[in-house]
C-alpha cells in the first residue's frame, strides 16, 4: 500500500508540475521564440526562484557559465537569483527573456556575465555589431535595475577536444571583444568586473569552467554584489 501511495503522489505532482509548465509556457508563448524548450524551461525556473523569494533580487544573467555556477543565496538581504541560459550571446535577446520571468518584480541588481558564445560562433562578426547589441541589452536592462555590472568573461584554453589551433581563433575574437567591455559599460551607466587572473587549467574541456575558474569568476560576481550593497 505505501508503494502504491508513493507511485500515486509520484504520479500527481508530476500532473501537478507539468500543468503549470503548461501554464506558464501558455502565458508567456509571445515572449518565448519557437522551438526553444530549454529557453522555456529556464525561464519557468527562474520565473519560480523569484516568485518563491522575497522582492528585490539581485540577478545574475548570462550563459552556461552562470547557468552552472552554484551562487550564494544572498546579499545584504537580497536573494541571489542566478538566470543563466546555456548557449545564451548577445543575440539571444536576455532581456526580452527575463521579463516575463521577473514578472511584477524590480530587480535590486543585475550582473551580466556574457561574451564567450559570441566569440565562438564570431565568423565575419564584427567588434562593433557585438558592442552595439551588447550595449542594446544593457540599455533594455537599465530599464529595470540603476544598478547594472559587466563581467569580464574568461578565456579558453587548449584542453581535451578544444585544440590549439581552436584557443588561437577564439581567442582572436575573445580578446577583442573584452577590450570593449569598460568602455560599453560606461556608456550605458553600468559598472565593470574585470576577472581576477585564472591559472590553467581552468576549465573542463576548453570553454566551461572548473573548480578553480569559478574561484576567480565568484570573485568578479562576489565584487558586483558587494558594490551593489554599498
Amino acid at each position: 500500500m505505501a508503494a502504491k501511495t508513493q507511485a500515486r503522489l509520484g504520479f500527481v505532482l508530476f500532473a501537478v508540475i507539468a500543468a503549470a509548465a503548461a501554464t506558464f509556457v501558455l502565458a508567456r508563448r509571445s515572449a518565448t521564440p519557437s522551438g526553444s524548450d530549454n529557453r522555456t524551461v529556464r525561464q519557468l525556473i527562474v520565473h519560480y526562484n523569484l516568485m518563491a523569494r522575497s522582492d528585490d533580487p539581485i540577478v545574475v544573467l548570462g550563459d552556461s557559465i552562470v547557468e552552472a555556477a552554484t551562487l550564494p543565496a544572498s546579499a545584504c538581504g537580497h536573494p541571489i537569483v542566478n538566470a543563466g541560459l546555456a548557449g545564451a550571446g548577445t543575440r539571444s535577446d536576455l532581456a526580452g527573456w527575463l521579463k516575463p520571468a521577473l514578472g511584477p518584480k524590480r530587480p535590486f541588481a543585475i550582473i551580466v556575465s556574457l561574451g564567450v558564445n559570441d566569440a565562438l560562433t564570431a565568423k565575419s562578426d564584427s567588434g562593433e555589431a557585438f558592442a552595439g547589441r551588447y550595449e542594446a541589452l544593457l540599455r533594455e536592462l537599465s530599464n529595470l535595475t540603476t544598478r547594472i555590472f559587466v563581467t569580464e568573461f574568461p578565456s579558453v584554453e587548449a584542453r581535451g577536444p578544444f585544440t590549439p589551433a581552436m584557443e588561437k581563433a577564439a581567442m582572436a575574437n575573445i580578446t577583442g571583444y573584452r577590450a570593449m567591455l569598460p568602455d560599453l559599460a560606461r556608456r550605458t551607466g553600468a559598472t565593470f568586473l574585470p576577472l581576477p587572473p585564472m591559472e590553467s587549467p581552468f576549465t573542463l574541456e576548453g570553454i566551461h569552467l572548473n573548480a578553480m575558474g569559478y574561484r576567480s569568476w565568484d570573485q568578479a560576481i562576489l565584487q558586483g554584489t558587494e558594490l551593489a550593497c554599498r
